[in-house]
């Protein structure tokens, strides 16, 4: 009876092996596309992406007073999606003078972090997305290399020499989104960033106005592009694709500028094919929950110390605990976490550090000060029982979710 108990288990198990799809992963920003503009105009390709999967507005820019508030500005944004934080740990805050904080690990570092030789891919117009933001090559990210690259086409004069309007901006996403498309139908790198910039330009130059809608429009055709390849290379290969349409930032009320804290301009969208958990709808959807949901839909192994420190969580599989929050009595010297779920009556574990080495590429020592369920809700912290620090990180695990909130004094 054993016997026969065994073989079923391990002929079930043989069954899962081979019907398992190769899984691969695709996320495209389109600069500056407000979610209000997105909505009213609703492009074919990115709605079609989400009548498969699911579609939401998000957020970006931190919390508004905060110490995680963030500028609404391109390159921080790209960097909250890519390192699942906010600008308070990623340290990119402008368009220039980058100086990224590498310790804060991005998707193509975790790709080949794991144990198996993934192919990555970067498609932009913008070099410094992969050589300053990414950071390729260089020594804090262990000597990163991304194995296809089509980008630095705004540095090309000769091939784009500028035209009015900055159309030269939309020449390169045209080649752009087809060097993506052609190397995702004919290569399939199993994690791949799609850079389109027009857009912006387009939302600077004429503010909300039909020409803005016009080249949101074609920038969805560019996006079209590589979602067919995803749907050709699903068809005729055993693969199945996470894609993720994104922007970095809204607009101001008129469509001209960004980099404020206003609902505009600190409101984006995702669009993804994949079934989502209840998180996605939640009001509490970011830019830094698209890389670890990517990580959980491709099974990467993050490091335990990476996970403590990234602000984005996962809308893909199962969520426990969302949105914690603290308060802090300066009176008793306490802190009160607080926090939302999904699940009742999961185990949580509260931890704290009272460091912050991880900035600096050192460990931090984390102590386990309590262990509560999921429904609880909330539990307060006597911070007299603590080392006395200027800055107190809390994280919270359960199953499924870390959470992470700062107390700085």
């Amino acid at each position: 009876m054993r016997r026969t108990l065994f073989y079923i288990l391990f002929i079930c198990l043989f069954i899962t092996h081979i019907d398992a799809k190769t899984r691969k992963a695709v996320f495209i920003i389109v600069d500056g596309v407000p979610a209000d503009q997105l909505e009213r105009l609703k492009p074919t390709a990115i709605f079609d992406i989400a009548s498969t999967g699911a579609y939401a507005r998000a957020y970006t820019g931190g919390e508004v007073g905060s110490y995680t508030e963030t500028p609404t500005i391109s390159a921080p944004g790209y960097t909250n999606l890519i390192t699942a934080t906010w600008a308070y740990k990623h340290n990119v805050r402008g368009n220039s003078d980058l100086k990224p904080n590498y310790n804060y690990w991005n998707p193509f570092r975790i790709a080949k972090e794991q144990n198996r030789n993934y192919k990555t891919a970067i498609f932009s117009s913008w070099e410094d997305n992969r050589t300053v933001l990414v950071g390729e090559g260089k020594d804090e990210t262990n000597n990163l290399h991304i194995d296809y690259i089509k980008d630095g086409y705004d540095n090309d004069t000769v091939r784009f020499p500028k035209q009015k309007n900055d159309l030269q901006i939309f020449k390169i996403d045209e080649l752009v989104s087809k060097e993506a498309a052609n190397c995702i139908r004919n290569e399939a790198p199993d994690l791949s960033w799609v850079y389109l910039w027009y857009t912006d330009d387009a939302g600077h130059i004429y503010g909300n106005s039909d020409y803005f809608d016009e080249y949101v429009i074609k920038a969805d055709r560019q996006v079209g592009r590589i979602w067919e390849a995803v749907k050709y290379r699903e068809a005729n290969f055993d693969e199945e694709w996470m894609i993720v349409v994104t922007t970095d930032h809204g607009r101001t009320d008129n469509g001209y500028g960004h980099g404020g804290q206003s609902e505009r301009e600190r409101t984006t969208w995702v669009s993804t094919n994949i079934e989502v958990n209840d998180y996605f709808n939640s009001k509490h959807l970011a830019i830094i929950d698209i890389a670890p949901s990517i990580y959980r839909y491709m099974g990467f192994s993050i490091p335990e110390a990476v996970k403590c420190e990234q602000d984005g969580i996962s809308f893909v599989g199962k969520t426990d605990i969302f949105n914690l929050v603290s308060k802090t009595d300066l009176d008793n010297n306490s802190v009160t976490l607080s926090w939302d779920f999904f699940t009742k009556d999961i185990p949580v574990e509260i931890y704290v550090s009272t460091t912050n080495n991880f900035k600096e590429g050192r460990n931090d020592e984390w102590i386990k000060i309590a262990s509560t369920r999921s429904d609880k809700k909330v539990y307060t912290i006597d911070l007299n029982a603590l080392p006395s620090s200027s800055i107190y990180k809390f994280v919270l695990k359960s199953p499924n979710t870390h959470l992470n909130r700062w107390v700085i004094k």
